[in-house]
C-alpha cells in the first residue's frame, strides 16, 4: 500500500523534475569515490528572523497556522488549527477520526513533552482479530475495509490535553479556518485529486463515491472547490465541547454503528469511544554527538531513530558526504538494524516488555554498528539487548496515510507532531464528515511465532498498535531548542527521518536539501529508493555494494523541518515530493 502512495504523489507531482537535489560543495577528498552529481532541487530553505515558523503538508493548513501565531496563540494551540484544517483538505493523511504523535519544547521550563493520541483497540478485540475462519490471516484489503480496522481515534482527545497544558488561547477558537474552509469550500489540490482517482481500495468504497462526487456524476478534480458542511458542524461541536462532541453523543454512536456495518464488523461500543485518555510524559531523550534528541515514547518508534542515529556514529558517514556510494551503503546497513530491532521488540508497553535502555545502551549500539558495512549482504538478524523479553516474529503492514507538521512560536515553544488516519482516507469509511482509520491494521496479524513466541506488536483488548511515526526534537548542547523534523511514510518513516537528519546533522546541509535528499529505505532483504533522484551512475554504485535499488522505484516521504540557525533565524523546508511548505511568521 506504502508503494501506491509513493507512485500516486510522484506521479503527481513529478519529483524526479521538481524536488531535484541542490547539494552543498563537498570536499574533492569527500566526492573523489566517485563524484556523482546528482541533479538540482527547488526552493531554498525559508528562513525568517525568530519570530516563528509553520511548515505543513497544505498552503491551507500553514496559513491556519500562521493566523494563530498573529493572534497570541502558542505553538500547541497553532497545531490544533492546523490539524482541523488537513483533516479537511488532505483527508487521505489525517484527520479527526485519526490518531498522533505529539512532541512539545517549552522554552520557560526546557523540558520536552510527549504526548501519545494513538488509537486502540476496543475491549473486545482479540488477538485473533485478523485472522480468518482458516486460521490464516486475512488479506490485508479484506481487514483493511472492515469495520475490525477502526481504532478509537485519538488525535483530538490528545490535542485537547496539550492545549490544556500548553495553550495561550480559547480553544473554541482555534477552529475558525477549518470551519470557514468546510462551509465556503476549498480548491481542491493536485494531491487530493490525485487519490480520488486512484484504485485505492478506499476510492471505491461507497462513502468516499458519495463525497468525492460531483452533482454531474464526475469525481472531483484539481482546482474544483469541494464544500463539507457535515464536517464544518462537526468542527463547531468539537470546538464547543471538545473532545467529548467525538468520543460521546451522537458523533460517538454514528462510529459505532458504521463499523458495525457489513462483513467482519468491529466489536467498538460508546464505552470504548467514552473511556479513550490521551498519555503524556517526558519525551524519551538521549545524548547524540553534542546534541540531545528527543521523541515519543513506545509505542512509537522514535527508540529506533535513536538507536540508529547513535550507530552512525561509529562510521564516518559524516566525512563522506551525499555524493558518496559508500555512505548511501552505510545509511541502509544503519536502516537494516534499526528495523531488525524495532520490528522485534517495539510494542505497546502496557502490554509488553519494551527493552528501551537495552536498545539505547552505548556498548549495545556499538555492538550493533559493527554490522554497518560498506557493502550490503544478508539482512541482519535482530539482536539481544539487556531486558529484552523473547517475542516472536513480526508481522506487520504499515500503509503511509499519515503527515506531519512542525510549529516554532515566537516565544521559542516548538510542536514536532505526525498525525495520521493510517491508509489513504483510513479505512474508506465517514461519519459526520471525516473518514475512519484502519490503525488497527498496524497490528501483526499474526499473533505468535510458530513456536508460540507472541509477537510483541500482536492484538489485545485495549492495546495500542506499534507505529513508526517518531516525531523528532533536537536540543542543542545548551538544552535549547535547535531543531525538529517528521514525515508520514508507513514503516518508512524511520528511513526518511533519518535520512533528513544525516543531511542536517552530519553532511550540513540546509533544511530544504536535507529534506529533498533521494530516499533509501532497507529493511530485511528489501531495497528502495529514488531511482531518479540517484541517477543511473549512483544507481550502478549502490547495485554493485549491494544495495539493490532498481530503476523506477521512488519513496514519497512527507518530511517538515525548522531549525535555529545562528543569530536565531528560523530556517525550514518543506519535502518537494509533496504539497507542503515552511513559511515564517
Amino acid at each position: 500500500m506504502r508503494r501506491t502512495v509513493s507512485l500516486l504523489a510522484h506521479s503527481l507531482l513529478g519529483v524526479a523534475a521538481s524536488a531535484q537535489l541542490a547539494l552543498a560543495p563537498v570536499s574533492a577528498a569527500r566526492a573523489e569515490s566517485i563524484p556523482l552529481g546528482m541533479p538540482t532541487p527547488r526552493p531554498a530553505s525559508t528562513s525568517t528572523p525568530a519570530k516563528g515558523m509553520v511548515a505543513a503538508a497544505n498552503p491551507l493548513a500553514v496559513e491556519a497556522g500562521l493566523r494563530v501565531l498573529r493572534d497570541g496563540g502558542s505553538a500547541v494551540d497553532a497545531a490544533v488549527a492546523i490539524q482541523a484544517v488537513l483533516g479537511l483538505v488532505e483527508p487521505q493523511s489525517s484527520g479527526l477520526g485519526g490518531g498522533s504523535f505529539l512532541v512539545f519544547y517549552d522554552a520557560k521550563t526546557g523540558k520536552v513533552t510527549a504526548y501519545d493520541g494513538r488509537e486502540k483497540a476496543p475491549a473486545g478485540a482479540t488477538p485473533q482479530l485478523f485472522m480468518g475462519q482458516d486460521g490464516k490471516p486475512l488479506p490485508f484489503v479484506t481487514a483493511l475495509l472492515s469495520g475490525r480496522s477502526t481504532g478509537v481515534p485519538g488525535a483530538v482527545a490528545m490535542l485537547s490535553m496539550a492545549q490544556k497544558e500548553h495553550g495561550k488561547l480559547p480553544w473554541n477558537t482555534l477552529f475558525k479556518d477549518a470551519e470557514k474552509l468546510a462551509d465556503d469550500g476549498f480548491v481542491v489540490s493536485p494531491r487530493l485529486a490525485g487519490m480520488i482517482a486512484s484504485r485505492a481500495p478506499q476510492a471505491s468504497q461507497p462513502d468516499a463515491v458519495k463525497y468525492f462526487t460531483k452533482p454531474d456524476g464526475t469525481r472531483y478534480q484539481a482546482g474544483d472547490v469541494l464544500k463539507n458542511p457535515a464536517y464544518a458542524e462537526t468542527v463547531r461541536k468539537i470546538a464547543a465541547e471538545g473532545p467529548a462532541a467525538l468520543l460521546e453523543g451522537p458523533i460517538a454512536q454514528a462510529i459505532v454503528n458504521r463499523l458495525r456495518e457489513g462483513d467482519l464488523p468491529s466489536s467498538i461500543t460508546l464505552e470504548d469511544l467514552k473511556s479513550y485518555k490521551p498519555r503524556s510524559a517526558p519525551a524519551l531523550c538521549r545524548p547524540w554527538k553534542v546534541y540531545t534528541l528527543c521523541v515519543p515514547n513506545p509505542q512509537s518508534s522514535g527508540v529506533a531513530l535513536i538507536q540508529a542515529l547513535r550507530m552512525l556514529e561509529h562510521t564516518d558517514i559524516g566525512k563522506r558526504g551525499p555524493t558518496d556510494p559508500v555512505a548511501w551503503t552505510q545509511l541502509a546497513q544503519a536502516e537494516r538494524v534499526m528495523y531488525a530491532d524495532r520490528d522485534r521488540y517495539i510494542g505497546d508497553p502496557s502490554f509488553v516488555t519494551v527493552p528501551v535502555d537495552g536498545l539505547l545502551d552505548p556498548k549495545y549500539v556499538a555492538e550493533r554498528a559493527k554490522l554497518i558495512t560498506q557493502t550490503a549482504g544478508e539482512a541482519p538478524p535482530f539482536g539481544h539487548p539487556k531486558g529484552a523479553p523473547k517475542v516472536g516474529v513480526d508481522m506487520t503492514h504499515e500503509p503511509g496515510g499519515t503527515t506531519h507538521l512542525v510549529v516554532v512560536d515566537p516565544q521559542g515553544n516548538a510542536v514536532s507532531m505526525t498525525t495520521t488516519v493510517e491508509s489513504i482516507f483510513g479505512n474508506g469509511r465517514m461519519v459526520h464528515g471525516f473518514f475512519l482509520n484502519n490503525q488497527l491494521t498496524d497490528f501483526s496479524f499474526t499473533p505468535t511465532e510458530k513456536d508460540g513466541a507472541p509477537a510483541a506488536n500482536a492484538v489485545a483488548g485495549g492495546k495500542r498498535p506499534r507505529s513508526s511515526m517518531s516525531p523528532l526534537i533536537v536540543l542543542d548542547k545548551k538544552g535549547k531548542f535547535l531543531a525538529a523534523v517528521g514525515s508520514p511514510g508507513g514503516n518508512a518513516i524511520l528511513s526518511y527521518n533519518l535520512k533528513a537528519m544525516v543531511g542536517l546533522f552530519y553532511w550540513n546541509l540546509n533544511v530544504q536539501q536535507a529534506v529533498s535528499l533521494p530516499n533509501l529505505v532497507a529493511r530485511g532483504d528489501t531495497f528502495s529508493g529514488d531511482a531518479d533522484l540517484f541517477g543511473p551512475r549512483m544507481l550502478k554504485a549502490l547495485n554493485a555494494r549491494g544495495v539493490n535499488v532498481k530503476v523506477g522505484q521512488i519513496e514519497g516521504s512527507g518530511l517538515q523541518g525548522v531549525i535555529v540557525r545562528p543569530g536565531g533565524i528560523l530556517e525550514g523546508g518543506a519535502d518537494p515530493r509533496r504539497e507542503g511548505i515552511a513559511k515564517g511568521l
